[in-house]
């Protein structure tokens, strides 16, 4: 089986609060882009990965697609192996959700292989025991993201945009962006009613002042350059740009798709880890039974 697992992006980024056992309690508006991993599952006396694509990603337990296969088995209490190959196209450390999506591709894609038999529901509630992510990566769509990462509401009519994504640094740790966060002296919110409601109607005019990320401002701190991405990309004529997740990802949504590759070639010979794509519904997308 051979399937694209997607990244996403987040529309808006807040942070209502904080759990006694220290998770931290989300409102977010994510969607799925084009950019994704290309995985494929292949039957096996036993679970192994390969990863292709980068030097940095480990193969071993440490990686969430392969602890998905674990978890997955031990859920199910299915004997069966897989060899899973992961070739990656999402930057790590980018806060484009690179390893959800490819923990989420390996539940859906062994949920089916092995034949377990587990509903939409029981994947995402292994998910979100393996990351906050997970859980959307597995649904998809235009989503308003609560709790943890469990709370997802699907809206209707995802809109699909021009994107260019930069990734204009080295990577940013998930953990020492959110303890920074809870250090910081003013945080700037986005308005997610007003970007949900702008989304819903394909209105980049009022999504554009709408849109933020809480965790923007102690990230830009520590890695300078997610400021310059984020202006050069509105130089080049992006409707609106912000940092994806706790970063050092940026994207800028366009009005068409010409204006966009022109953006992405002109930005590309500075930021190599420059990706031309666009906003989608699904998550992820079999290509090969």
């Amino acid at each position: 089986m051979r399937l694209e697992a997607r990244a996403k992006i987040n529309w808006t980024l807040d942070i209502l609060g904080q759990r006694p056992d220290g998770y931290h309690l989300m409102d977010m508006l994510m969607q799925p882009v084009t950019l994704c991993d290309e995985i494929t599952l292949t039957p096996a006396p036993a679970i192994t990965l390969q990863v292709t694509g980068s030097r940095i990603i480990p193969s071993d337990s440490r990686n969430l697609a392969f602890r998905a296969a674990e978890a997955l088995r031990s859920a199910t209490g299915c004997a069966l192996g897989a060899a899973i190959r992961v070739h990656k196209r999402i930057p790590s450390g980018a806060g484009l959700g690179g390893g959800s999506a490819d923990a989420a591709g390996v539940l859906w894609g062994l949920n089916r292989l092995w034949n377990t038999g587990l509903s939409d529901g029981e994947l995402e509630r292994i998910g979100l025991t393996l990351g906050a992510d997970v859980p959307f990566c597995l649904r998809g769509g235009l989503g308003r993201v609560g709790g943890i990462g469990e709370d997802i509401t699907t809206l209707p009519e995802a809109p699909v945009w021009p994107l260019v994504i930069v990734q204009p640094c080295r990577g940013l740790s998930t953990a020492t962006v959110f303890h920074a966060y809870h250090d910081a002296s003013e945080v700037q919110r986005p308005d997610t009613d007003a970007a949900q409601s702008a989304l819903l109607a394909h209105d980049l005019t009022a999504l554009a002042p709408a849109l933020g990320n809480a965790l923007e401002g102690v990230s830009l701190a520590a890695r300078p350059e997610i400021g310059q991405a984020i202006e050069a990309l509105l130089a080049l004529g992006a409707r609106a740009a912000r940092m994806s997740g706790s970063g050092s990802a940026v994207f800028g949504v366009f009005d068409d798709a010409d204006t966009a590759r022109r953006a992405a070639a002109t930005l590309r010979p500075r930021w190599q880890r420059t990706h031309l794509c666009q906003s989608c519904r699904e998550s992820l997308t079999q290509l090969e039974p």
